[in-house]
């Protein structure tokens, strides 16, 4: 017994229509890489004794630290802060990603895409 296949459900015309929509949804996620990777993220740390700025390729682009926080005696705290803050950036860059791509993909994850 041979399956039926609907008129208008299937054909070349379908499978380019379909081809097209990958290749816009490829741009827009092209175009959202290259956006996310030109903006900045910012966290801080200690109630802001600690600041980081990374980049969207998550590079550090600046980091400020108030001279209160500075303490010889004390350097474990002030490596704790700095990993603290450079965490929450890429974490905040990871969940901005995550957002925007979701608006583009409507929600369905794209393994290996972000």
């Amino acid at each position: 017994m041979k399956a039926r296949i609907p008129k208008g459900a299937g054909g070349a015309q379908n499978m380019n229509q379909v081809i097209k929509q990958a290749q816009r949804m490829q741009d827009q996620i092209t175009e959202l890489q290259e956006e996310i990777e030109a903006r900045d993220f910012s966290a801080t740390a200690g109630g802001g004794a600690v600041e980081v700025v990374l980049t969207g390729k998550k590079t550090i682009k600046s980091l400020t630290l108030k001279p209160e926080i500075v303490d010889p005696e004390d350097i474990e705290m002030l490596q704790d802060l700095i990993i603290s803050a450079v965490n929450e950036a890429i974490n905040n860059i990871e969940a901005e990603t995550e957002v925007e791509m979701g608006k583009i993909t409507g929600g369905v994850s794209l393994p290996g895409l972000f």
